[in-house]
C-alpha cells in the first residue's frame, strides 16, 4: 500500500505548477514590442517613399530600404516565434481550433526547435545587417570603418558557429535519447 502525498507537497506541486501563468504577461509584452516593430516598419516606409518616389534615391537606397523591412520583418517573426511557442510549451496550450489560418508549426515546436528557429533568425538579422554595413560602406566618397566592420563579420560568425553547435548539441542529445 502507497502513502499518500501529504496535504503541503500536495499544494506546494499545484502552487509550482500554476506559476507558470506568471510568464503570461511577459508574452503580452511581446505583443506590444512587436506593435512597436510595426510602427517603426511604416516609420521606415512612409519616411522612403517620397524620396524613391522624387527620384532622389538610386538604387542603393531602394535595396537599403529593402533590407532595413526585411530586417524588421525578421525581427517580428522572431518575437511571433517566441510568443507561439513559449506559450505552448511553457504556459498553456493555445486553443483556438483546427482553423485554415493556424500555422503548420503551431504546437509542434519543442523547446530544441524554438532555439534553432530563434538562432536562425539571430544569424538571417546578424546577415542582413552586416550586408547594410557593406553595402554602406561603398557608397561614393563614404568612409570605411574597416573596425565597425571587422566587428560585424566577427559577430556574425559567432551567430553562425553558435547555431551550428546548438545543433550539433542538438543532434547529439537525440543519439542519446534512444536508450
Amino acid at each position: 500500500m502507497m502513502n499518500p502525498k501529504p496535504n503541503l507537497e500536495i499544494w506546494l506541486e499545484r502552487g509550482l505548477f500554476a506559476s507558470r501563468w506568471l510568464m503570461a504577461p511577459m508574452y503580452v509584452g511581446l505583443v506590444i514590442a512587436l506593435i512597436g516593430l510595426i510602427a517603426i516598419f511604416f516609420q521606415e516606409l512612409i519616411h522612403a517613399i517620397p524620396l524613391l518616389l522624387s527620384g532622389q534615391a538610386d538604387a542603393e537606397d531602394a535595396i537599403m530600404l529593402s533590407l532595413s523591412l526585411i530586417d524588421l520583418s525578421l525581427a517580428g517573426n522572431l518575437v511571433l516565434i517566441v510568443i507561439f511557442s513559449g506559450y505552448e510549451n511553457f504556459v498553456s496550450k493555445l486553443d483556438i481550433g483546427e482553423t485554415a489560418d493556424r500555422p503548420s508549426w503551431m504546437g509542434t515546436v519543442d523547446f530544441s526547435g524554438l532555439k534553432m528557429k530563434l538562432v536562425a533568425s539571430i544569424v538571417a538579422i546578424s546577415a542582413i545587417a552586416l550586408l547594410k554595413a557593406f553595402l554602406a560602406a561603398t557608397d561614393k566618397g563614404a568612409a570605411i570603418d574597416e573596425t565597425k566592420l571587422l566587428w560585424l563579420v566577427i559577430i556574425h560568425l559567432t551567430f553562425v558557429l553558435s547555431g551550428v553547435l546548438l545543433a550539433l548539441m542538438d543532434w547529439l542529445a537525440s543519439l542519446t535519447d534512444k536508450h
